[in-house]
């Protein structure tokens, strides 16, 4: 798989007069269930921004990979630099990255960002930057740590899963659960963190979802007709 090249490979020199599109990851720092590594959502966004960058010859970044994750708090692992810190990093980001790349897109993996990205991304619009922003997303896909995040990692980094723990959480749909985790976080409907069923999963559902995720991203990018808050259409 051919890129234009990884962003921390590259020289100056190299990217002088270049403009590039630039795709950036961004994913989180928190806990997905006793089966799924912490930096699984950042794991996927690098996974999906990397062959969405070989679509087009693209140049890719080094994830971001905090996020605002402060409904995982009460799990040990997370580290959520929150909505705010998060919204400061990408616009700052931006303003400096698009000093020499002709275009930025944010690749998210983490459904906490989404708030962060659409301030961010509108502002750097409003300032005549090209910038803009699109999700790791699935279709059908169950909320956090359950099925479908296992199966990618099956698919990815089949090491990193621990197969004999993979129990079902709580599988009631997220519209239900809501307000209790507004008050009281994920653990508040959630012994385990895991909201969906990983026992399902597979490497084979791991690796059509990638590919559904990766086409879905790399279409996106290619049509460039972001919404009011940035995100890629």
């Amino acid at each position: 798989m051919t890129v234009q090249g990884e962003l921390g490979e590259c020289t100056s020199g190299q990217l002088s007069g270049t403009a590039p599109t630039l795709i950036v990851p961004v994913g989180s720092t928190e806990q997905h269930g006793p089966h799924l590594p912490l930096d699984t959502d950042t794991r996927i966004a690098v996974a999906v921004a990397h062959r969405a960058a070989a679509d087009r010859g693209h140049l890719l970044a080094p994830a971001i990979a905090y996020g605002a994750s402060g409904e995982h708090q009460g799990f040990p692992g997370t580290v959520s630099i929150g909505t705010a810190a998060l919204r400061t990093v990408l616009v700052e980001y931006g303003r400096s990255a698009c000093g020499w790349a002709g275009r930025l897109v944010f690749v998210n993996g983490h459904g906490g960002n989404t708030e962060a990205l659409r301030d961010a991304v509108a502002l750097l619009r409003a300032e005549g930057r090209d910038a803009a922003w699109c999700s790791c997303f699935d279709d059908g896909g169950d909320a956090h740590a359950g099925h479908t995040e296992t199966s990618l990692l099956l698919h990815l980094w089949p090491h990193l899963v621990h197969t004999d723990r993979c129990e079902p959480g709580n599988v009631a749909p997220l519209p239900e659960l809501m307000g209790r985790m507004r008050r009281g976080g994920v653990a508040a409907v959630s012994e385990t963190g895991v909201l969906g069923d990983p026992s399902t999963a597979s490497a084979a559902a791991g690796e059509q979802i990638m590919a559904r995720m990766v086409t879905d991203c790399a279409a996106r990018i290619r049509r460039w007709t972001p919404d009011d808050g940035g995100m890629l259409r």
